[in-house]
């Protein structure tokens, strides 16, 4: 049982990382030892860009490393990657972790993947998980993957936005144009059409362009891509942003149109607490489990390599319902989610 898992932890301050700075970017230390003398397990993390405090999903793996605590005593280190850093300094920051001893060592979003996969090989008594394995396929009997079938959740969100929109047009905002988040869009939009055949579904807006990701960080894109769409009709936006993704919330909230969050239940974050009248749902991404079982796994020495799938047949994408703006329509969302658990539905992961 996942809550048979208790986690302690206290904050400490400390130093920043002496590897180059290009390599860290942001550093933080906790440190928890358990008063009962049981042994330490030290933690990395090592964020994708915006860190924690992105307001999405570098929160949720962090969130899934803090989760219930009181029985397992760790201490972790977070460091963050820097906007439009070379692979160089994913790899450096992973090593650093790994060579200080952390064990497990967590890589967080799809652009770890390779690093970790070289990493991993030059430290085999370490554990690794890649968050959002890119292509969901990893290497090494000491490297674990983790990657969702976003598209059926944003396939529930996309019916959602239907259902609720009242103009007959819906929007999309991703914040890089890559393979993981066009996954979001052509669910979304076949939950759209599944939902209402006659609505009309924006071309996707996609922030930036690889290798600029600065289409997770910055709000401003996040906001003015809102405009757009708005400008061009739709009346309930979908964002798969990260931390620019609080652009398109507050954007799409102002005009008292209905927003769609994104990775976590964005309906119950202190910088959304002006929007969230009109946040509709999240398509959640359980990443948090994901990050959970990992570190229980590498504790307990059940830890296996491989590649773990989280879809909606074990609630590892989903909706939230905070605020009980789907409450009306939950029963028709769960008769989708139903259909394609059963296989009655194949959501396409392109559009």
């Amino acid at each position: 049982m996942r809550r048979a898992l208790k986690i302690a932890v206290v904050t400490l301050t400390g130093a920043a990382v002496t590897l180059s700075a290009a390599a860290c970017g942001g550093k933080k230390t906790t440190d928890g030892s358990g008063a009962d003398g049981k042994k330490t397990l030290k933690v990395g993390l090592a964020f994708d860009i915006g860190g924690r405090g992105a307001q999405s999903f570098n929160d949720a793996a962090a969130a899934g490393r803090d989760k219930d605590k009181s029985e397992l005593s760790f201490m972790t280190e977070e460091i963050s990657a820097k906007p439009d850093e070379p692979d160089a300094d994913k790899e450096a920051r992973l090593r650093l972790l790994a060579s200080k001893g952390y064990n497990p060592v967590v890589g967080v979003g799809f652009a770890y993947t390779s690093s970790i996969i070289k990493v991993a090989k030059d430290f085999p008594d370490t554990k690794f998980l890649s968050v959002d394995a890119d292509q969901c396929k990893v290497e090494g009997a000491n490297v674990e993957g983790a990657c969702f079938a976003e598209e059926q959740g944003s396939f529930l969100v996309g019916a959602a936005a239907a259902l609720k929109s009242k103009t007959g047009t819906v929007g999309f905002i991703g914040g890089v144009n890559v393979p993981l988040i066009q996954k979001f869009f052509a669910g979304y939009a076949a939950g759209a059409k599944a939902a209402k055949p006659g609505i009309k579904v924006l071309p996707a807006k996609y922030l930036t362009q690889p290798p600029n990701f600065d289409g997770f960080k910055n709000p401003a894109l996040g906001n003015e891509a809102a405009k757009g769409q708005l400008d061009s009709g739709a009346d309930v936006i979908y964002h798969a942003a990260g931390g620019a993704g609080i652009g398109v919330i507050k954007t799409t909230a102002a005009a008292k149109k209905w927003a769609i969050g994104v990775d976590s239940d964005q309906y119950n974050l202190p910088a959304l607490s002006d929007s969230k009248e009109y946040l509709l749902t999240s398509m959640v991404k359980r990443v948090d489990i994901a990050v959970f079982d990992f570190v229980k796994s590498v504790s307990d020495n059940s830890f296996k390599g491989g590649t773990k799938k989280f879809d909606l047949s074990n609630d590892g994408v989903g909706y939230s319902l905070s605020g009980g703006k789907v409450d009306d329509i939950k029963v028709k969302l769960d008769g989708f989610k139903k259909d394609i658990v059963d296989g009655k539905t194949t959501v396409p992961s392109t559009s």
